[in-house]
């Protein structure tokens, strides 16, 4: 073989090293860009499983402290009080509406998690009964709690709690732009999440028995299952709003003031709550009950009476 043969072989040679190079580089570039891919792919899936009907999962991004020691001031349950009498009141008074919503009562019952907390007249104790009922409930071991501020005439869940006024129902209901994610506050009660009633509107009613009411108390009703919903509502013989969100709800804890709320009035508030499946009345400053107690609690529902709580 001649030199010049023997140079040509010798370049050949180094092309096709340089080619094999090249594959073997193409290669690995196209398993890491699979890789890469893959990552893209899996973060996508990842992201899509927080979405649904292509709005984003309902997953509060804020986060509010909650001062204990007012809630001891106040007379309401406190998660590091548990030991308290309006602690241990409260255990019962849960006890049948967590049931009830495990639909584990007598019969199922549609939006069983949803349970509105109102009275006939202002002043009975709701709100405060509202906010000790969601206490009680974020101190179960499989239970979480969204406590909705929904008496959008006079909201009052915020100030009691000592949290500062925020967006919340309303502005959702009016702007669907806006997702719940971004009204939702975290709290630092673990298993406590909190929805303010938001800005003022003078069509609220209209608001709370309008379609996208509908859809966003379906969206939060079904988002977790081990979700209860306590919604603190108006009363019900002073605006129309009770009755509106009354059509949404599975169970109705009526808070009636002893020694004050007459029989006439608690009667024209239940009849505007007919349809609800569950109604309990909640007997508030009841100082002088069987056991002693300052709460009780009686059922008035197709599903059985329930006993008195104190």
């Amino acid at each position: 073989m001649s030199v010049i043969e023997q140079a040509a072989k010798r370049l050949e040679d180094l092309k096709r090293t340089a080619v094999g190079a090249g594959k073997r580089r193409t290669d690995r570039e196209n398993e890491a860009l699979g890789t890469q891919v893959g990552v893209v792919d899996h973060a996508n899936s990842a992201a899509n499983a927080g979405m649904e009907h292509g709005r984003p999962r309902s997953v509060a991004t804020q986060k509010v402290s909650i001062d204990l020691a007012r809630l001891n001031d106040q007379g309401l349950v406190s998660p590091d009080n548990p030991k308290s009498k309006v602690s241990e009141e409260f255990r019962v008074i849960k006890r049948p509406l967590i049931r009830n919503a495990a639909g584990k009562s007598a019969s199922p019952i549609a939006n069983g998690n949803l349970i509105m907390v109102t009275s006939a007249l202002p002043g009975e104790g709701k709100t405060s009964s509202s906010v000790s009922l969601a206490m009680s409930i974020a101190m179960e071991l499989d239970k979480t709690v969204l406590l909705v501020d929904a008496d959008v005439a006079r909201p009052s869940i915020l100030h009691t709690l000592g949290i500062e006024e925020k967006r919340g129902l309303l502005d959702v209901l009016v702007d669907r732009s806006i997702d719940l994610s971004e009204v939702l506050l975290r709290t630092t009660i673990e298993k406590l999440v909190i929805l303010p009633s938001g800005s003022s509107h003078p069509h609220a009613t209209e608001l709370l028995a309008s379609e996208s009411m509908t859809a966003l108390v379906r969206e939060m009703a079904g988002r977790y299952p081990d979700r209860i919903i306590v919604f603190d509502s108006p009363p019900l013989l002073l605006t129309n709003e009770a009755t509106a969100l009354a059509a949404h709800m599975g169970q109705i804890v009526v808070v009636v003031e002893a020694e004050k709320t007459e029989h006439e009035t608690l009667k024209q508030a239940l009849a505007l709550i007919e349809a609800c499946p569950v109604k309990l009345l909640l007997l508030n400053k009841n100082r002088y009950g069987a056991r002693g107690g300052y709460y009780g609690m009686y059922g008035e529902s197709g599903y059985g009476r329930t006993e008195p709580a104190g």
